[in-house]
C-alpha cells in the first residue's frame, strides 16, 4: 500500500517556513494568555477600599466646621433683619400721618392760592369790599395773608420731617435688601452642607446605628435590635413615671417594651417577664440591642449598647439616659425576639 505524503506546498499545522511566522504564533500565545490574565481578573485594577466609620464620622466632623460658622452668622443677619424690619415698620407708622396731615395742609394753602390768584376773590371776599370799613378790610385781608403765610410754614415743617423719615426709611429699605439677600445666600449653603452631612451618614455601614442622644454604634447585624436602640435613644431626656409606657414618659421596663415594640416584638412590661421572654446570651457574647438586667431580683432593665453602655430609665428624677452597666450588679443578659 502506498504511503501518504505531505504535499511538497504545505507544511506541518502550526509551523511555518517563514522567519515571521513564528513570531505570530508566539504574538498570538502572548495575546491569548493576557485575555486569559484579564478574565482570571489578574490585571483588574483594585477594588477601593470602602471607609470605615472613623473616616466617615472624620468627614461629616470637617463639615461641621464649615457649617457652624454659616449657621452663627445666619442667626446674625436674621437677628439684625427683623430688627430692621421692626424699625422700618415703626419708620412707616410716624410717616403715614405726616404724609396726611401734609396733604391735608397742602390743599388748604392751594385752595387759598385757587381763591385769590386764580378765580379771583370769593363772593364773601366781594361782599366785605364793598360793606366793609377799609380799616376792617385791610385788617381782614392781612390776616388771610398771614393764615396762608403760617399754613405754607407748616407745610415746609412737615414735609422736611416726612422728607427726614423718608430718608431714614430707604436707608433701611436698602439695609433690608441686601440682609435679606445675605439670609438667602446663608441658608442656600446650610442646606448645601447639611445635604452633603446626609449624604455621609447614608455611607455608613448598615450595621451603624447612628441616633441623636447615644454613641455611634458599630457591628448592630439585626433590623430588629437596630430599630430598638433607635427608638430608644430617640426617648434620651424623656421623664421617668412609674408605671410609663410612653411615647413621652418611661419606666425601665415601659422604655424596653417600647422601644421593641417598634420593632415589632412584643415584650411584657415587667421585668421578670421580659427575663423570660429573650433568649439567655453571656456577657462576653452580648451585642448591642440586647437587654441587660440587674440586680439579683431582676428590679431593673435597660438596652444594651455595647462597650459596657447602655440606654435606660433610671429612677424617678433622672430621665431616660446612657450609662455604664457597671453602675449596677449585672444580673445577666436576654435577646429578644
Amino acid at each position: 500500500m502506498p504511503v501518504a505524503t505531505m504535499p511538497p506546498h504545505r507544511h506541518a499545522p502550526g509551523l511555518s517556513a517563514r522567519p515571521g511566522g513564528l513570531r505570530r504564533v508566539a504574538h498570538r500565545l502572548l495575546v491569548l494568555v493576557a485575555a486569559a490574565a484579564v478574565g482570571a481578573g489578574m490585571l483588574a485594577v483594585p477594588a477601593q477600599a470602602e471607609p470605615t466609620v472613623d473616616e466617615i464620622e472624620a468627614q461629616i466632623d470637617k463639615k461641621w466646621e464649615q457649617l457652624e460658622p454659616t449657621i452663627e452668622q445666619y442667626n446674625k443677619v436674621r437677628a439684625q433683619l427683623k430688627v430692621n424690619r421692626s424699625k422700618s415698620s415703626a419708620l412707616q407708622k410716624k410717616i403715614e400721618p405726616l404724609a396726611l396731615q401734609s396733604e391735608l395742609a397742602l390743599s388748604r394753602v392751594g385752595d387759598l392760592a385757587s381763591r385769590y390768584y386764580m378765580s379771583g376773590p370769593s363772593q364773601e371776599i366781594g361782599a366785605l369790599l364793598v360793606s366793609a370799613k377799609p380799616d376792617t378790610l385791610t385788617e381782614q385781608l392781612t390776616l388771610l395773608d398771614r393764615l396762608a403765610a403760617q399754613e405754607r410754614k407748616q407745610v415746609a415743617g412737615v414735609l422736611a420731617v416726612r422728607a427726614k423719615y423718608d430718608r431714614e426709611k430707604q436707608k433701611l429699605d436698602a439695609l433690608i435688601t441686601t440682609q435679606t439677600k445675605q439670609q438667602n445666600e446663608l441658608a442656600a449653603k446650610k442646606k448645601q452642607i447639611d445635604a452633603e452631612i446626609k449624604k455621609l451618614e447614608a455611607s455608613m455601614p448598615k450595621t451603624t446605628v447612628k441616633t441623636v442622644g447615644c454613641p455611634t454604634i458599630n457591628g448592630v447585624l439585626a433590623v430588629a435590635a437596630q430599630k430598638a436602640i433607635k427608638t430608644a435613644c430617640q426617648q434620651v431626656g424623656d421623664p421617668y413615671v412609674w408605671g410609663a409606657v410612653g411615647p413621652n414618659s418611661f419606666d425601665c421596663s415601659g422604655l424596653t417594651q417600647y422601644a421593641y415594640k417598634s420593632a415589632g416584638i412584643y415584650l411584657t412590661h415587667h421585668t421578670g417577664d421580659q427575663w423570660n421572654e429573650g433568649k439567655a446570651v453571656s456577657r462576653a457574647d452580648a451585642r448591642p440591642g440586647d437587654l441587660v438586667f440587674f440586680f439579683s431580683g431582676l428590679s431593673h432593665v435597660g438596652l444594651y449598647l455595647g462597650n459596657n453602655q447602655m440606654v435606660h430609665a433610671p429612677r424617678a428624677g433622672k430621665p431616660v439616659q446612657v450609662s455604664s452597666i457597671n453602675t449596677m450588679p449585672v444580673a445577666g443578659f436576654r435577646r429578644p425576639g
